[in-house]
């Protein structure tokens, strides 16, 4: 903890150095002031915790500087010294930001145990302060925590009907991507260190997580999410208003800047094309992805802004992404091999960039049956990224294919498995409901999802969980209920959206009903 000694007598400064060992105290004594007015000067250049000041100087005097201290900076702890005839002045000051006071001659001893007061009330508050910090944070990163993994689930997932996208876009405060026309771009964001130190990336990933976020919020209209299927990457999403053309380049700008002045990293950055309306969300990263995938080796900063062509586009229909689909859910990998090699394989004119597109819009594809079936394995994990790793190369279309079709063999082996195993095929279900509980989902929903039929679906879900398909979805919503109530900055209607529900009258009867107290009973019981 840092010291100021203020007196206008040089002798008293020494004698203040010598009277206690300030290391053992756990104080630096980082400079001196022979008047408040000097004191008040240091103080703008050096965060400060306590000063040491006497009562008595020219200029400004000891009172004073408490005064001043106490408006400018309320965190600076005094001792203020003084003789024994302004003992009462002395007093009446402490109101102003004055800790503790001592007669002069001080005492060794006597300056020891204030010390030691001071140290455990700056502990004590700096520790406080850490925790509300820390508070603050979670409750922003809840929400945060939310919203980005909606947006995986946009840009990777199962496309659900517009109207549902819609209303939890609206729950999880984002309405602004609502709209049905809503024009975004996406950007790729990749850290790099320049001396090719892998430790120190690991190191600077979560500072450089916070720093994405921290920049997405200055600003407007702009998000970040991490895909783990990338590492040392943030994805930002920009919202893009006709009326200021300069918003990519002046993020892009800030990125690269605020990256290499708090961070010391350089950053490689893929602008995505520009897509209008949520079902090109997904062309739209990909593309952004591809920008990336062009850049040069090695530490340098760079921008990599491609249009990617619009043949890519039109190559990956959504018929075609519900024929993948469909061949893998009714386990037939002979349909899959031959849609995709109609597709991928075959003898017509491809430019490496639309095949590049249309193979990583397949491995979306199979990314997200893989987290619908929770059948995330380490063969799977392994060959996803071989499949990554393969289509980033861009130069074997015939190696490609082949760790695509491996990929949808494992799936589709552990679906087969599931279909046969009703414990299995329950816990997907349940890993599925507990990714997207706030979302619309029935037991009618559910079986056509999974291709099963619902009375079986109903009365096996009962069998293998203990209780009706209905009452486990309400119990999962009302406990993660219970663990966003106790963040006290999200509302109770927050609460309510987060976790499915628009009214928030309709979720407090519920979570009573549930638990027996409305959720601010809640709340208040978890603060006493």
């Amino acid at each position: 903890m840092k010291v100021i000694i203020t007196d206008d007598e040089i002798q008293v400064r020494k004698g203040l150095r010598f009277k206690v060992d300030w290391e053992v105290e756990g104080f630096e004594i980082v400079a001196e002031a022979s008047n408040g007015q000097e004191a008040l000067e240091l103080l703008k250049n050096i965060d400060v915790d306590l000063i040491i000041t006497d009562m008595r100087m020219p200029i400004m005097d000891g009172v004073e500087l408490a005064k001043r201290c106490y408006e400018q900076y309320p965190h600076v702890k005094l001792i203020v010294l003084s003789g024994y005839s302004d003992f009462d002045y002395v007093r009446g000051s402490m109101k102003e930001g004055v800790r503790d006071y001592l007669l002069k001659p001080v005492a060794p001893d006597e300056l020891e145990e204030a010390l030691r007061r001071i140290r455990k009330e700056i502990e004590e508050e700096k520790k406080s302060q850490i925790e509300s910090d820390r508070m603050r944070q979670l409750v922003h990163s809840h929400l945060q925590q939310v919203q980005e993994q909606y947006f995986l689930q946009l840009v990777k997932g199962e496309w659900l009907q517009f109207r549902m996208v819609k209303e939890r876009l609206l729950q999880l405060q984002l309405e602004e991507l609502a709209d049905e026309n809503v024009t975004v771009q996406f950007a790729t964001v990749e850290i790099r260190e320049s001396e090719d130190n892998p430790n120190r990336l690991k190191e600077l990933w979560l500072p450089f997580q916070m720093l994405c976020k921290e920049i997405a919020k200055e600003h407007e209209g702009t998000y970040s999410f991490y895909d783990p299927s990338y590492t040392n990457m943030v994805q930002f999403l920009q919202l893009l208003d006709s009326k200021t053309p300069e918003q990519t380049p002046n993020l892009v700008k800030s990125i690269q800047e605020k990256v290499k002045n708090y961070l010391n990293l350089e950053t490689v950055i893929g602008i995505g094309n520009v897509v209008k309306g949520l079902e090109e969300f997904r062309n739209g990263y990909i593309s952004s992805l591809l920008s990336w995938s062009q850049s040069q080796l090695g530490g340098q900063s760079q921008v990599i802004d491609e249009t990617v062509a619009r043949e890519a586009v039109f190559d990956f229909s959504p018929d075609f992404e519900r024929k993948l689909t469909n061949a893998i859910e009714n386990v037939d990998i002979e349909m899959f091999k031959e849609n995709l090699n109609n597709v991928l394989g075959g003898a017509k004119a491809q430019s490496v960039l639309s095949f590049t597109f249309v193979a990583n819009r397949v491995l979306f594809l199979l990314g997200s049956l893989v987290k619908k079936y929770d059948t995330e394995t380490k063969d799977i994990q392994n060959t996803i990224w071989n499949c990554q790793q393969s289509i980033w190369e861009l130069n074997s279309q015939h190696k490609v294919i082949e760790f695509l079709i491996q990929l949808a063999q494992l799936i589709v082996e552990k679906i087969r498995l599931a279909r046969f195993s009703n414990s299995k095929l329950i816990e997907s279900i349940r890993h599925y409901l507990d990714e997207h509980y706030a979302n619309e989902i029935s037991l009618t929903s559910l079986s056509k999802l999974f291709h099963i039929n619902s009375a079986y679906l109903s009365e096996t879900f009962k069998h293998q969980v203990g209780q009706n398909f209905s009452d486990y979805l309400v119990h999962l919503r009302m406990e993660k209920a219970k663990h966003f109530l106790k963040d006290q900055q999200l509302k109770i209607i927050d609460v309510a959206n987060l976790v499915g529900f628009s009214n928030s009258g309709y979720f407090s009867t519920v979570f009573k009903k549930h638990f027996g107290q409305t959720p601010l009973e809640f709340r208040k019981s978890e603060v006493s």
